[in-house]
Parts: structure tokens; sequence; C-alpha cells
């Protein structure tokens, strides 16, 4: 080691403070990368995972495939499993109770697809024969047929056909009825003979409404005819964008018709077939990425840059008793590998032990609020830890060549009495006189002090500004990310539908014995029938008025005619619901005035262009009277019903409606309301729907068909709720721990700019209480620096900020469609939280200093 790296350990040792505080802030810097990219790839794996586990794990499914085309996809070299499985068709399943489903489905799995897709065995083993079957546990449970493990069935096995139509009904289809009589029937009739081997779950792809129990058995490829057809998915080596134009180019090649993606599982790998999703995740990343980037060059370089004037004079030094220009470079970059050497594997472990502590309390919170068993696991990549170091150790060597570079260029004697560093012309400490008048000496004395030494001042104001953009980017871009994902959902909040299927309404006594089961915990009863209301082109969804004005034949008299759907809720639902969204509800209860709650906000996708839109329906405002009129009567003649008036306008469905979309228009009402505006007609065509949640949603269901009542529909959609509420809660559980990390990270960044550099001051703050400032002047100039500081940060970080927020939001929208939204509650909890950070980090110091004798700082040289 030569003379000038053994000089500059020995002065990174004399100066430990200064060497500390340069190190906790590289440490700062490098545990956010490592937690930013672990937190993004654990997340990532978590939901993989669940995907995984609902709906198998397979990317891409050739169906109705021949043999000949099968083989073709076995010697795909991008396939690294090819799972085959077939949808034999149903049978008759004999004594079974349950009228809704009187089927079994017959779908076979080779080896590789029972170890593809979610089959949980419970009892027995697998087949491994085309003879063999394992049956789904609801056969017994449901439909009341007891089977045992070597028990020998005989089936029909068919197609389902629905009269008058010739293509064949598959499990998506819920059973075809009339008036309590089957309107489809089996064909294609083959006769199979089966052993019962074992027993599943009930598989997560049979939905509540599916006409057939699951019973799987087993398919061997060996055997498959030259005229059969099966299904083929596939698993590739490598998961990447070529992914999709390798399908269908194999398709295209082999005459392969139908190609079906695992999107729920490809949109966790970062893969989709939409461009304008592909365009959404490329901008999001850029920018995100470049948000972090900056913000830990900003850690780093501060922690150099806030000492610059110590390194400075040390530089002088070595260059009083002749050390070159290159020398002096070499001695701080030397320094930097030093302080890198020592801080980016601590840096590491602490990003790390951070991110592995929250995910211990996240699962926690996981595991109590879903029907889930996957936990985030700390996933530690090669290329999430290559990504800190690099980052690390460019920065730093940025962060020390600069402040090199200046020092070098400075005779030895400038260096020395740092004449550089502090410019003490009057113009450059020049402070308004207005200043001193409003806030004192203290206050002008406190801006002089930040004006003398900017370099130091703009350091901590960057960090400030750095932390404020860090905190509403992130705060912005986790808001998107929900609201994005609840438009693309299908916002299903309940878990059983219930309703006739020839338009009856449900009888009260009906009614009273569903919503008394025992599980049944919030129910809903809505009653809905049509009107139509003529709306002023002015008031009409922009969307409509794009329609408007290239077809002006679709306004009558300057207007345009909506499809209004009413929905009336009963007196306790209504209530609830009134009181949720901020509605008068006795106004709405009124029959003599009726009044309707608009919801003038609704989300669709549009086809088109495969965006998720979200928009006003119309633009109502409360008080607003609307008529509405009976169009489609049997003399063809229009009639006015009565007038509603609009009592309050919200985006939010109360449970279970089912919205209109653009053209047309939800209002909800009283009972009392719909008596008064339809007529004995309309109320006779008017559709009851009743929606329940259960803590046992199976067994409400089965309760419900128990009671045999003709033509009753029963959906039952926890599946769907189950799966949109995991989604949006790990969406705001990873919401919500980027933010605490990113805020984490943000309030160390700026304590540690602030300590350091209120360290470096002693010597200035001993000159002060030297010429005779009181403990009461001194505190008061260091609040006075605190709101300084913040000020100047807010001027600069909320315009920067804002400009970054709107570059997120056009991202999403080549993807989602929505108005952007100022995000005032982030931004009011940036402005008091820089006050008190700062504030908390001045009043610490400035305690420390107090209890400096003053002597001895204005002999001390090193910190």
């Amino acid at each position: 080691m030569n003379i000038v790296n053994t000089l500059t350990i020995r002065h990174l040792k004399q100066n430990k403070r200064r060497t500390l505080v340069t190190i906790i802030g590289v440490i700062i810097s490098v545990a956010m990368v490592t937690a930013v990219a672990t937190l993004v790839f654990s997340f990532s794996d978590l939901m993989i995972r669940q995907a995984i586990a609902d709906t198998g794990e397979w990317h891409v499914q050739y169906q109705d495939v021949t043999k000949e085309q099968l083989a073709a996809i076995h010697d795909d070299d991008s396939a690294k499993t090819v799972a085959i499985t077939r949808d034999l068709g149903y049978a008759p399943l004999e004594g079974g109770q349950n009228p809704n489903k009187p089927y079994l489905l017959i779908r076979e799995y080779d080896a590789q697809g029972f170890a593809q897709f979610p089959i949980e065995l419970s009892k027995g083993r697998l087949p491994q024969t085309d003879k063999e079957v394992v049956m789904s546990e609801a056969v017994a449970t449901n439909a009341k047929v007891k089977y045992e493990i070597g028990d020998r069935l005989t089936l029909r096995v068919g197609e389902r056909f629905e009269q008058g139509v010739d293509h064949p009904l598959d499990q998506t289809e819920p059973l075809r009825r009339e008036d309590g009589t089957l309107t489809e029937t089996l064909q294609h009739i083959k006769t199979r003979d089966y052993t019962v081997v074992g027993f599943i779950k009930r598989p997560v792809w049979e939905t509540a409404w599916a006409p057939g129990y699951t019973i799987i058995s087993y398919i061997d490829e060996n055997i498959i005819g030259a005229n059969d057809r099966v299904n083929a998915a596939v698993v590739f080596q490598k998961v990447n964008p070529s992914l999709f134009a390798h399908a269908e180019n194999l398709a295209k090649r082999n005459h392969i018709e139908t190609v079906q993606y695992n999107n729920d599982l490809l949109h966790y790998y970062g893969l989709s077939k939409s461009k304008a999703s592909y365009s959404m995740m490329y901008s999001l990343s850029v920018i995100l990425m470049a948000v972090i980037m900056i913000g830990s060059v900003s850690l780093i370089y501060n922690a150099f840059a806030i000492s610059v004037s110590e390194r400075s004079r040390h530089l002088g030094m070595l260059a009083s008793v002749g050390a070159t220009k290159r020398q002096k470079r070499n001695s701080v970059l030397f320094e930097g590998v030093v302080i890198g050497l020592i801080g980016i594997p601590i840096g590491i472990l602490c990003g790390l032990a951070g991110i592995g502590i929250t995910f211990w309390f996240m699962n926690a919170m996981i595991q109590g609020a879903l029907w889930t068993n996957e936990q985030l696991m700390l996933i530690v990549t090669p290329l999430s830890l290559l990504i800190a170091c690099v980052v690390s150790m460019l920065t730093i060597f940025i962060s020390t060549y600069l402040p090199a570079i200046r020092a070098s260029k400075v005779s030895a004697m400038d260096a020395i009495r740092q004449t550089t560093d502090l410019k003490l012309t009057v113009k450059a400490v020049k402070t308004s006189k207005f200043i001193r008048k409003l806030f004192g000496i203290e206050a002008e004395i406190g801006l002089k002090n930040l004006k003398r030494n900017k370099r130091r001042y703009h350091a901590i104001v960057f960090s400030l500004v750095i932390s404020i953009v860090l905190f509403l980017t992130v705060s912005f871009f986790t808001a998107g990310m929900k609201q994005s994902l609840e438009l693309s959902r299908e916002g299903v909040n309940y878990d059983i539908e219930v309703s006739y299927g020839n338009g009856k309404r449900i009888d009260d006594r009906l009614m009273q014995s569903i919503v008394s089961l025992d599980g049944v915990t919030e129910y809903n009863v809505i009653h809905e029938l049509y009107k139509n209301a003529w709306v002023d082109e002015a008031f009409i969804a922009d969307e409509l008025q794009e329609k408007v004005k290239k077809d002006k034949s679709l306004l009558q008299d300057g207007k345009y005619r909506y499809d209004i759907k009413i929905h009336a809720l009963n007196d306790s639902s209504l209530q609830v619901y009134a009181k949720a969204i901020g509605a008068d509800y006795e106004r709405l209860m009124d029959p003599d005035h009726p009044a309707a709650i608009v919801m003038d906000t609704i989300h669709y996708k549009d086809m088109a262009t495969g965006k998720y839109v979200q928009t006003k329906a119309i633009y109502a405002n409360v008080g607003q009277s609307i008529a509405l009129t009976n169009i489609y009567k049997e003399n063809g003649v229009e009639e006015k019903v009565s007038k509603v008036t609009v009592a309050a306008l919200t985006d939010r469905a109360p449970m279970g409606m089912n919205t209109t979309g653009v053209g047309g228009l939800n209002i909800i009402v009283s009972e009392r309301a719909m008596n008064r505006l339809a007529d004995a007609e309309d109320l006779a065509n008017a559709q009851t729907f009743l929606h329940l949640k259960s803590t046992e949603p199976l067994r409400t269901q089965q309760e419900i068909e128990e009671m045999h009542e003709t033509n009753l529909n029963v959906y039952n959609v926890y599946q769907s709720r189950k799966s949109e509420e995991q989604q949006i809660l790990l969406m705001s559980v990873f919401s919500y721990g980027f933010i605490v990390l990113i805020s984490a990270i943000s309030i160390a960044n700026i304590f540690n700019t602030i300590s350091t550099g209120l360290s470096l001051r002693k010597r200035e703050f001993a000159m002060l209480k030297s010429v005779g400032m009181t403990p009461k002047g001194f505190t008061k100039m260091m609040n006075y620096e605190s709101i300084f500081y913040g000020v100047k940060s807010l001027l600069f970080g909320l315009p920067a900020s804002f400009v970054v927020m709107y570059l997120i939001y056009r991202a999403f929208s080549n993807k989602f469609s929505y108005g952007f939204t100022v995000p005032w509650m982030s931004i009011l909890s940036v402005i008091v939280a820089v006050f008190v950070i700062v504030g908390s980090a001045m009043l610490y110091c400035g305690a420390k200093v107090k209890k400096e004798n003053i002597i001895d700082a204005l002999k001390q040289e090193n910190i």
C-alpha cells in the first residue's frame, strides 16, 4: 500500500464520525436498491405460485389436436413439458339429489397432467389406466350419492346439446331448462366402465353452477386413436415475449385451430399478448427504475458531497507536500473503495433482513385474511444482488470522482483554507430586510448560515427533494396499480345470487326462508326494471358525444335517448347503502317526490382497443330531474311516466348490482319510489335478485337447492369473489409495504443528511455562542433553518413529483383509461412529514451541539 492510501485510511480513522455517516449513507442506498429488487421478485413469485395453485402450471394450451399434431408439439424444442387433457363428456348421475347438477363430467389427464394441474387427492390413489377414476367429494356431500373405493361404474357418456343449437355445451354453461323441464339432451352416447380408486377435493375449475360433478380418469398417449382429439398443455423452457409468436407459428404450421394462453400466470411473468399491456408495463418499469436509480445516486452522493469541505482540506494538505493531481484523485477513489467494501455488503444484508422481517408481518396478515396457504417467500436472485452492487459501485465512483476533480483544480493554500467553499462576499450572504423585520435576527442569521455554504445547503435540499419525489411517486404508482386492478375485475362482491328463471319476483315467504339460513351473514334484495329517458346533448357521456358528432340522427330535438335501469332496494338495504355514500335516506323514502341515487361513473372494457375504461355515464347535478318514459309499449307510442330527482351521485354500486355500459344509466331508488314510477305492467315484469354473503357458500347453496323451488336459479360465485379479494388484498399488501419501505429509507436519508451537515458546523455554532447568542436564540435560529429547508424542498419537490406522476399516469393510460386524480392526502402527508422530520433532525442535533464546550468546538478539526 502506497503512502497516499495509508494517509487516506489514517484520515478516515481520525474523522470517525464523518466516515461513519458516509458509510451509513452507502448502507441506506444499497439497502433500498436490494429491498426494492427483492420485494418485486418475491411478490412476483407469490403471484405465480398462487396462479399455479388456481389454474395449474401451463403456459399455452393447444386445443382439439390430433395424434399427429400432438407429436409435433412434443418435438418442439421450446417445450419443457407437455400435459394431455380431455373432457370425455357427461353422464347422468343416478340417484343425484341436486336437480341443478344431474351429471358427472368425465375429464382425463395423463401422468404429466396430474402433476401440472391442481388436483388434491383426499383418499385413495390417482388413476393409472383409462378404466379407473377418482371422484369429487361433492358427489357425496352435495348430490348425496355415496361411492366407495373399489365400486364399479357403468356410465353412458355423451355431449350436452340444447334444443335448436348445433354446438355442444361445456362445463361453463349452466343447466338449460324452462318451467322445471330440461331443454337439453345428451347425444353421441358411448358406454364406459370405470372403477373408483380414490376421491379428490372439489376442483377449483368446477364452478358452483356447473351442471356436472367432476370425475377424473387417465388418458394414455399410446392408445390415442388417429381421429381422437385431445388438449395439450405446454410448459415452455423459457418464458419470454417470443412465447406468443412461437405458439402461433407452431399452430399455423400444424393446422391447429385453437390456442389458449394461461394469461393469469403469464401476466405475473410480465408477459401479455396485448401491445397496450406491454407499453404500459415497459413505460412503468422505466419510470419507476429511473426514480429509484436517482434516489439511490442521491443517497450515496449526498453522503460524500456534504463533507466535500473536509475532504478538500485533506487533499490540500497532500498537495502541499507534493502530491500530484493523479495521486489526489486516486486518494479519493481509494476512499470510495474502502467505504464501498464496508457499506455494500452490510447494505445488502440490511436490505434482505428488512424485507424479510416485513414479509414475516405480511404473511401473518395474509393468512388471516385469505383462503390461501401461499406465503411471501424471500427470493434472492443473482440479478437483484448484481443490480445492487453495480448501482452502488457506480454511484460511489461518481460521488467520489467529482469532488476529487474539483479539489485537484484548487491550489493547496485555498484547499486548506477552504476559501472555495465559503463565499463570504456581501452579495452571497445578502438577505432581505423583510426577513429580519418579520422573523427577527435569528431568522436572518439562519438564512445567512445557509447561504454562506451553498454546497452543503443544496445537498440537504436535494436530499429532501429526492425523498419527496420518491414517496409521492411510489404512492401514486401503487394507487394506480390498485385502481387498474379494480377496473379489470368484475367487481363481484357477493357469494350467491338467487333469482327466478321465468322473470317472476321472489315472494316474501321464500325470501325470508333463504335469508334465515345458517351461515348467511349479509343479504341484499334488488328489484329491477327498465325505462328510457331523453338527456340533453350537453349532459351525455364523452363517448356518446363523439358518436353524435359523427351521426346527428342519434339526437332528437337535441337530446339523446338513454336506457335507464331502475334498481329498487328494500328499506334496510337502502338505508345502509345511503349512509355509505352520504345520501339523504329520508328524501329517498318520500313516495310523493321520487328521488334516486344516480351512478354517474362507470367502468367497462372497450373490446375494440382492449382498454379498461372508467368514464362518466352522465354529467348530472344533485337536484336535477330526469323524465322517465316507456318507449316499447304494445301500441308503439312513447309514454311519459314520471320524473325522478337526483338525490346523490356516486360511483359505488350496492351489493350485487349489475351495471349498464355507456348509453345506459343506473339509478337506485326505494321500493316505494319504484311503485310510484312504474305502472302495473312494469311491476309485473320487474325481476327480483337476492344476493347473499355466507360463511359457508357451498352449504348455503345446497340448502337453497334442497327447497326444490321450480325455476329457482342459484349462482354461487364465491370463487370469483375470493379470487378478486385475494388479488386486491395482495396488491394492497405490496403497495403499503412498498410505501413503508420507501418512507423509512427517505426518513433515514433526510435524518442522516441533516445530522451530518450540522455536525460539520460545530465550529460555526460555537462562534455564534462565543459572541453572545443565547440558547433561546440558538433554538429559534434552528427552527427557522428547518422552515427554510422545508419550504425550499417543497418548492422544488412538489412540481418534480407532479411531472413524474403524470408520466406514470400516461403509462397506465396505455391499458387503463381513467381521469388523473391529484393525491391530495399523500401531498398533505408529505408537507407535514417534511417539517416534522427536518424539525426532529434539527432538534436532535441542536440538543447535542448545545452540550458542546465552546472552546473544544472551536479547536476541533475532525468530526
